[in-house]
């Protein structure tokens, strides 16, 4: 039952915003993902950590196809649940001192997206996981497309045509392994890792690819990355950090439920090409990321960095890779929507966000500028920052995979390190001009936003054991599954 309210409160409050339109939209859509929250709270402290899946539900659904609703929860999909609960509020309330036309359809996106996002996280089953997918596809397209910025419609038609595109992939991929399923033909979860795990190295090879490329396309990683620097300029701040903070994960995430259990062998054969493709990302959006001279841009290819690593970690398969991914996907997701919360408080105040027609904002904001570096630190992973333990777990992963290519994409670190302090020197250092002399301090909804943020990414980096625990189990018991079917392939 709980996870059933997971997914469906927020819809339900979606409804009545797109129903009633009430005058205080912004205010329900707050208390409704703040609820959101607490029921993801109960369900963290009901979860046994030692346990697999909990708090299932399987009903049939539509039982000539053997399709069932099943959902439930483990640990990978719980911190993602988690990550999704907590950014959700904090996005709402980011967007407070705007004033956006049509809110109630504003924030009833924002929720129904919530909805689906959840729904990928916790689906055991195929079909109902592709669903999902494609709907939380919905709402960011309309969010940028009418509250984005100059020359949207080209950009989210783009980015609409990528994903759109990818998601056919997986869909072939799915009904591929639907039609060699064991018995009846059915999409649930274990009876498709069993007809992944039946097919020929041909057949896993070409689901390899059908499943890769959709879940490369969503994080994205180099080459599939293209619609993305522009999407997260264009959009309004709360797509961006919907966009980079929850959605890219569910690329991840799809690459550990639903490509490396389904087709190991595919994966074996593959997954060096991945990993190298991913290491090449690395290197590339970070030397891209060091010349741009739009602050926003900057981020978004910052943002391919840090998922390049994510997705090298994982395909080593090996237990420190995808336990460090668990958790960098929760360090960027809170770390990108500080970075882009912050850049759209310089951008309120001064109307640009040139990092050449910035510079002193310290002097006359130094809290801001306090925050930035706290949270800049934990980009470019300073010791006792969220951002180290992950890249630190990711890297020792694809040492003992290959160290050639654990020190080629340790260099993202150094690199992390020289675009992000430009960035600082650029904006907040320095003398100040026309557009930063009389730039404001942070406001108390401002310093609401951004503190607990702040104070999540010590903590994390201090005392990260908690996370890695609740996702420990279930990735032991997905890689001694992924053992198992391999040694009997030998």
């Amino acid at each position: 039952m709980l996870t059933l309210l997971l997914i469906f409160f927020p819809l339900a409050a979606a409804l009545v915003l797109f129903l009633f339109r009430p005058q205080q939209a912004k205010i329900i859509a707050l208390a409704a993902a703040l609820i959101e929250l607490v029921l993801s709270l109960v369900v963290v402290a009901q979860f046994n950590k030692a346990e697999g899946p909990q708090f299932e539900v399987n009903v049939p659904w539509i039982t000539s196809m053997g399709l069932n609703f099943a959902v439930a929860i483990d640990g990978i999909s719980l911190l993602l649940v988690l990550l999704t609960t907590v950014l959700v509020p904090f996005i709402i309330l980011s967007s407070f001192s705007h004033t956006y036309d049509k809110p109630s359809s504003f924030y009833g996106l924002i929720l129904t997206m919530q909805m689906a996002l959840v729904g990928v996280f916790v689906a055991r089953d195929g079909l109902l996981f592709y669903l999902f997918w494609e709907v939380a596809l919905i709402p960011i397209y309309f969010i940028c497309l009418i509250w984005g910025g100059e020359d949207r419609g080209r950009i989210t038609f783009k980015f609409f045509v990528y994903t759109l595109a990818g998601s056919l992939f997986m869909l072939v991929g799915l009904v591929y392994l639907y039609f060699h399923t064991p018995g009846s033909h059915t999409f649930a979860i274990d009876a498709l890792y069993q007809a992944g795990h039946s097919l020929s190295a041909t057949e896993q090879s070409f689901l390899f690819w059908a499943l890769f490329v959709a879940f490369a396309i969503k994080m994205p990683v180099f080459p599939f990355h293209t619609w993305q620097p522009d999407t997260y300029t264009v959009s309004p701040v709360q797509g961006t950090m919907l966009l980079s903070g929850i959605m890219l994960k569910m690329g991840i995430y799809g690459v550990i439920r639903w490509l490396i259990p389904v087709v190991p062998g595919g994966v074996a054969q593959w997954g060096m090409t991945a990993v190298i493709i991913s290491v090449i990302g690395i290197i590339y959006a970070s030397c891209i990321a060091i010349v741009q001279k739009d602050f926003k841009r900057l981020i978004a290819y910052s943002s391919i960095a840090h998922v390049g690593l994510i997705s090298a970690g994982i395909f080593t398969r090996n237990a420190i890779g995808i336990q460090g991914a668990m958790i960098q996907m929760v360090s960027h997701g809170i770390i990108v929507f500080a970075l882009f919360y912050i850049i759209e408080i310089v951008f309120d105040r001064t109307k640009t966000r040139t990092l050449s027609e910035l510079g002193g904002i310290r002097n006359v904001a130094p809290v801001l500028a306090t925050v930035f570096v706290i949270t800049m630190l934990g980009s470019v992973a300073l010791p006792f920052t969220s951002g180290f333990v992950g890249e630190f777990l990711l890297i020792n992963a694809l040492f003992q995979y290959k160290a050639v290519l654990g020190a080629i994409a340790g260099v993202t670190i150094i690199l992390g390190a020289v675009y992000m302090l430009r960035t600082f020197q650029k904006s907040m250092s320095g003398e100040t001009n026309s557009k930063t002399a009389s730039f404001l301090d942070l406001t108390g909804q401002e310093k609401l936003v951004l503190y607990p943020i702040v104070i999540l990414i010590i903590l994390i980096g201090i005392y990260p054991a908690p996370l890695l625990e609740i996702s420990e189990a279930a990735v032991t018991n997905l890689l001694h599954s992924i053992s198992e079917v391999t040694a009997s392939a030998n």
